[in-house]
């Protein structure tokens, strides 16, 4: 859909909004009636109009917030990110956490969840990783790789530790996205997303759609919607992005816990299951390949 379009879809559905409820609202008019024929040839014809691509200008944006993240040696910000886990009803709940995050490139890191959930704290100096449960009073240290990137992958291959904002934090965020680039279009502009002017770009790379709102100015992004495409009941994955502090001065002491020496030792290794929601990604289903058209009927031979 282009700019213009989109513009004009949402102030018309702003002005049917404000006309219903200021009862000035013409009544309906009977919905005039469609050929099925008709209609499935346009549907065709609309399908076959749009051509998925790259549009340079979504490109654009997405590597100069890239450029921006990578090149703060230090950065501070608040995550929360909201995640749908399906019910017994059948519509999906919805379940949010909230972190507070700091780093130092290339090889420190700081995770502070106070909730919802229970609360969790991870730390990582460049030599080793330590996640503690302050409620439990439990912590599990391990030896880590000496860069965020390194550390962030074994932390998930070893004790499933994941965060939803890794791709925020990593060396390279655009080498990422770029690896499986599919689609890339810019939708326009929002006034309403963390109180400032953001671009509005959405992209699909390997098996994720994404809708990514970043600041026109400071080129920082402040909502990230997601939808794996690999899973079938397409839940959505919604991160929001605030409190953004670069290259300030952090203390070396924001790297460590003094609570963790006095907690219990366990082992890093990924927590039994409990049933409950985790925070992880989508497991991978294999894709759903498309039935077959079948074969039109042969017609009869006139005798």
């Amino acid at each position: 859909m282009t700019d213009a379009k989109w513009l004009l879809r949402v102030a018309g559905v702003a002005l049917g909004l404000l006309l219903s409820a200021s009862g000035i609202a013409q009544q309906p008019q009977p919905a005039q009636k469609t050929p099925k024929a008709t209609a499935r040839s346009a549907d065709k014809a609309g399908a076959l109009t749009f051509q998925a691509g790259i549009e340079p200008r979504a490109v654009d944006i997405l590597k100069a917030a890239s450029a921006r993240l990578a090149a703060a040696r230090t950065m501070a910000f608040t995550a929360v990110v909201s995640y749908e886990s399906p019910s017994r009803l059948g519509p999906p709940l919805v379940y949010s956490t909230k972190s507070q995050v700091t780093l130092q490139r290339p090889d420190k890191l700081k995770v502070v969840t106070p909730g919802d959930g229970p609360p969790s704290e991870f730390y990582y100096d460049g030599k080793t990783m330590m996640a503690l449960a302050p409620a439990e009073n439990l912590v599990a240290i391990a030896d880590a790789p000496p860069t965020i990137d390194a550390a962030l992958q074994k932390a998930y291959d070893t004790a499933a530790i994941y965060f939803p904002f890794t791709d925020v934090i990593v060396t390279d965020p655009y080498k990422d996205i770029a690896a499986g680039l599919k689609t890339a279009f810019y939708i326009g502009q929002s006034d309403i997303v963390g109180n400032t002017t953001t671009d509005m770009v959405a992209y699909v790379t390997g098996d994720v759609f994404v809708q990514a709102w970043i600041g026109t100015q400071d080129k920082l992004p402040r909502r990230i919607y997601a939808v794996y495409l690999n899973d079938r009941t397409r839940l959505r994955h919604v991160l929001e992005l605030s409190n953004w502090e670069l290259d300030v001065t952090v203390p070396a002491t924001a790297f460590v816990s003094a609570s963790a020496s006095s907690a219990a030792r366990i082992a890093f290794e990924p927590p039994e299951a409990t049933g409950g929601p985790a925070m992880k990604p989508p497991p991978k289903y294999a894709p759903i390949k498309p039935a077959k058209p079948a074969k039109p009927a042969t017609p009869a031979k006139s005798q």
